[in-house]
């Protein structure tokens, strides 16, 4: 096999490995959101009489959207290190700075990072959303027991 063919293999398997990666964990994000939100929706604060018990249903599964959020760009940056090393790699074999193909490694290489933080963002938000929605909900709850308290 010679180093062509073998730089083309890497930087598939990067272009695939990352990218399929990323695309995974912006899918399991939204759909993590999706559910939150439906989950939110159809919650029935009566029924919790134990204000931990309400968080934890409430909180379930956020943790899952955080690290995606926190973790995506780091993804995004192995494969613009693989990048930049597979473009490097090559000019090394080649014994020779080629302008034209180090613009394009190296441009193809930062598209992982750029991938990495267009699923990072908007996880993010997603996360600080479905978050502010449980601090709105245990607020009602707690508004709901002391109006309940009173009235006894």
């Amino acid at each position: 096999m010679d180093t062509t063919s073998w730089l083309k293999i890497a930087e598939d398997i990067l272009d695939y490995g990352v990218m399929g990666t990323l695309g995974i964990m912006s899918i399991v994000a939204l759909w993590m959101f999706i559910e939150r939100m439906m989950f939110y929706k159809s919650i029935k604060l009566d029924e919790y009489d134990n204000k931990d018990l309400l968080e934890i249903d409430l909180t379930d599964n956020l943790s899952v959207l955080s690290a995606i959020g926190a973790n995506a760009p780091y993804v995004g940056l192995i494969g613009t290190i693989l990048g930049i090393m597979i473009t490097f790699y090559g000019m090394g074999e080649a014994g020779a700075v080629d302008t034209k193909s180090v613009m394009n490694g190296l441009a193809l290489a930062l598209k992982a990072t750029a991938f990495g933080i267009g699923v990072a963002i908007p996880g993010i938000v997603c996360y600080t959303i479905a978050i502010r929605k449980v601090e709105r909900l245990s607020a009602t709850w707690e508004a709901k027991q002391a109006g309940q308290e009173r009235a006894a």
